[in-house]
């Protein structure tokens, strides 16, 4: 079950693929500047995952006028999630929880996907510049997508 609306949402610090190397990505330095989309997604190079990410990546603008950082978070390794991205265009910012430490403490492990293992599961989380949950959604299954209508109201708020 996800973490509950009204939580201080668990800081984080991720490893994110840059041309450069390895960056590390912390949430928390988003407190007190601008609200942060989180979407858990099970895995790159899935069909839903990759319309999931393809989508928000061709609305970012959508975002940016919510002045809203967004971070798509799998279990993936960074290296995979650059080599997705570059393949299909992916232009939201991809941080690796391959240790699944992050997705359990939000609540979002997807136990034995397709029986290949733990993965995180599709869901999506609107953090304030508070540091608190304003918005918390977990799929009903991995095959369907956020409600990103909702999400883009929890944002405008």
């Amino acid at each position: 079950m996800p973490i509950a609306i009204g939580s201080k949402a668990p800081d984080f610090t991720l490893k994110m693929a840059t041309a450069d190397g390895l960056k590390d990505v912390k949430l928390s330095d988003n407190f007190g500047k601008r609200p942060t989309l989180i979407l858990f997604f099970p895995l790159a190079f899935t069909g839903t995952c990759t319309q999931e990410m393809c989508g928000v990546s061709g609305g970012l603008g959508n975002y940016a006028g919510l002045d809203a950082e967004i971070y798509g978070i799998s279990v993936d390794s960074p290296f995979a999630q650059a080599a997705w991205a570059k393949e299909s265009e992916i232009t939201v910012k991809l941080l690796s929880d391959l240790d699944k430490k992050v997705a359990a403490a939000y609540g979002v492990i997807f136990p034995g996907l397709a029986g290949i293992g733990d993965t995180s599961a599709r869901a999506a989380f609107v953090v304030g510049t508070d540091g608190v949950v304003k918005y918390a959604e977990q799929t009903a299954t991995p095959k369907d997508l956020p409600d990103f209508p909702a999400i883009k109201a929890a944002l405008a708020r």
